[in-house]
């Protein structure tokens, strides 16, 4: 019974404490919409004070219907309800995918929503399937152990903490659930375009995978995932500690070339990520040619990151820069 994962997987990562608020993130598909009465279900005996949320990208036609399907469920329950929107066209400005710039647009809101709440949680919908489609995604992409690590049953982002109570329940799971409640949720057309890896990887690669290799596949990329975010985050805390509390310093060369090479390549990933706010677009190439520059270039070399941003090695030193208009 889907009640008794969740209310599994809320104890095995510690995803809430007696008396939180919390903000569940509701698209009214599926997954949002079966993780809400999941959680309306647990709340009296979690004491969970629970929040409804709705962000509409407005870039589908007839997507206006579908706050007001949300709020109707959350008045039917007695829950506050909020709303919030966005041109996500034009937040995108020309730059990155649009999937990339709704994603930002909806954490943006639920971030500042929590705040102005002093909600402790925002709850969101992904699965295990959306793991598994993750970690098979970042695979293809050539992802190091944090990409691998995939997506997190608890993390912090931007001082907002993110819950997934649904990581151990399976899709199929999910729409008999709803099935059983005799709940019908709006379906987004795009989940069908294959133009989408995500789309294309759910409807074609992992079937074949189940089929012809291990019809446990989903099971086994999740499996991969907890693993090597238990591995990962022992090495980030070794990094932290080398690393120090002045982000801003330049890395010593002598101290980072002695270093395994792990520990080395996480030092500097949270040297750039204090740069950037984010390593979410560094890649594996990047990381070789900063240890190339490392061990192999003169003083003066320089390696690009995206945004404008750049790693220089000055004498025995690594700088991380900003962008030069930032600096003017």
């Amino acid at each position: 019974m889907i009640i008794q994962t969740v209310r599994s997987t809320i104890r095995k990562y510690s995803l809430f404490r007696p008396g939180d608020r919390v903000i569940v993130a509701v698209s009214g598909g599926p997954d949002s919409l079966a993780l809400l009465y999941c959680l309306r279900s647990l709340s009296e005996d979690l004491r969970l004070d629970l929040r409804v949320a709705h962000f509409d990208h407005g870039l589908r036609k007839g997507s206006h219907r579908e706050p007001v399907f949300v709020r109707k469920i959350a008045e039917q329950m007695g829950l506050p309800f909020y709303a919030g929107g966005g041109d996500v066209i034009k937040l995108r400005g020309g730059k990155g995918s649009l999937e990339e710039a709704a994603r930002l647009a909806r954490l943006d809101f639920l971030r500042g929503l929590a705040k102005k709440l002093k909600a402790c949680r925002v709850a969101l919908g992904h699965n295990m399937d959306d793991q598994a489609e993750t970690v098979l995604m970042r695979i293809l992409r050539g992802s190091g152990l944090a990409g691998l690590s995939g997506m997190s049953a608890l993390k912090e982002l931007g001082g907002c903490v993110f819950v997934r109570p649904l990581m151990e329940v399976k899709r199929l799971e999910i729409e008999r659930y709803l099935r059983d409640l005799n709940l019908r949720p709006f379906r987004d057309p795009s989940n069908s375009d294959e133009s989408f890896l995500r789309n294309k990887l759910r409807r074609k690669l992992i079937p074949l995978l189940a089929k012809e290799y291990n019809p446990r596949v989903k099971e086994i990329l999740n499996s991969l995932a907890e693993n090597v975010s238990c591995d990962y985050d022992y090495i980030l805390s070794r990094a932290r500690i080398v690393a120090g509390d002045n982000r801003a310093a330049p890395l010593k060369a002598l101290s980072l070339l002695r270093m395994h090479p792990s520990l080395r390549r996480m030092v500097i990933r949270l040297r750039i990520g204090a740069l950037q706010g984010s390593t979410r677009r560094i890649t594996s190439k990047h990381m070789e040619e900063i240890e190339d520059m490392l061990f192999n270039r003169p003083s003066g070399s320089v390696v690009d990151l995206p945004k404008g941003y750049f790693v220089e090695k000055r004498g025995a030193s690594l700088y991380f820069r900003r962008p030069r208009r930032e600096r003017q």
